[in-house]
């Protein structure tokens, strides 16, 4: 009973200290409230604005992200310092309290941290660009979002991987940029007109509207077989055209060479046999 007594008067006192001190310092508890409110809504304002004239002078989207944020960040911790001090909370001790739990956080957030700086460090540097095709550690893709902890990736399959900074920095990188190109190949007899070949695959490349124009596509004889020759197709398209003209390209070139009779002869074996009964 003398425990739940003493635990009743402590809750008592705990509960009149916390009236009185709403009473005496209401008016600076609603000036702090207010005053924060009024720094959520000037961190908004400025981060818009920010993020229009940044766009305006044409930087990368994750510079303008990264400039925004950390902006915004900043106006909400001052007014967020100022709205505290308003309610009469010493702001010394909590800035060294801050910087105390900051080091022993940074400590056990070295992973995070190593993300972080490797992320600004691909944002500044910019070893590629959203949109760009890239390849390392043995994972390819398009760039579709460069974040301050990960890089994501677009498999031509419509699949994301998710790559930590920290394993981008430092490692040998493969930048395609925003075109690729094909390596394709057609095997075509040796009794065939080389000329009208050239021509049908130029017309082909020509007439499809994923080919690009410009880099030139390279085209030429790239073996004699034992029973056809290969020539060599190199056309160049965009990341995003990539799956799909390769097929298309394809399918054209061999209905233009049944159209024009051309053959495209497959592997051939003689066969000899020996001691056979006469």
């Amino acid at each position: 009973m003398a425990n739940q007594s003493a635990a009743g008067l402590k809750s008592s006192d705990l509960a009149e200290k916390v009236m009185l001190y709403f009473v005496e310092h209401g008016i600076q508890i609603v000036t702090a409230i207010v005053l924060m409110g009024i720094g959520v809504l000037i961190a908004r304002w400025t981060a818009n604005v920010l993020n229009r004239w940044l766009r305006k002078k044409g930087l990368d989207e994750p510079v303008i992200t990264l400039i925004v944020r950390v902006i915004k960040l900043l106006i909400i911790a001052f007014i967020g310092i100022m709205a505290l001090g308003q309610m009469g909370i010493q702001i010394t001790p909590l800035i060294a309290g801050l910087g105390v739990a900051g080091v022993g956080a940074s400590l056990a957030m070295q992973g995070l941290l190593g993300n972080l700086v490797a992320g600004l460090t691909i944002i500044f540097t910019k070893p590629f660009t959203i949109g760009e095709y890239i390849e390392l550690l043995g994972v390819y893709g398009q760039v579709t979002d460069i974040a301050l902890f990960s890089t994501t990736l677009l498999h031509a399959d419509n699949s994301h991987v998710i790559v930590p900074n920290r394993k981008v920095v430092g490692e040998i990188l493969h930048n395609y940029g925003k075109i690729r190109q094909l390596n394709m190949s057609v095997g075509i007899a040796y009794g065939t007109d080389l000329a009208l070949a050239r021509t049908l695959v130029e017309n082909v490349l020509q007439q499809n509207p994923h080919i690009l124009k410009e880099p030139a596509p390279l085209f030429g004889i790239a073996s004699l077989g034992d029973s056809f020759i290969t020539l060599s197709i190199q056309p160049w398209v965009s990341v995003d055209d990539f799956p799909v003209a390769q097929a298309e390209v394809y399918q054209s070139l061999l209905e233009s060479f049944q159209e024009k009779k051309i053959e495209i002869p497959g592997p051939r074996q003689a066969v000899r046999l020996i001691n056979q009964p006469s």
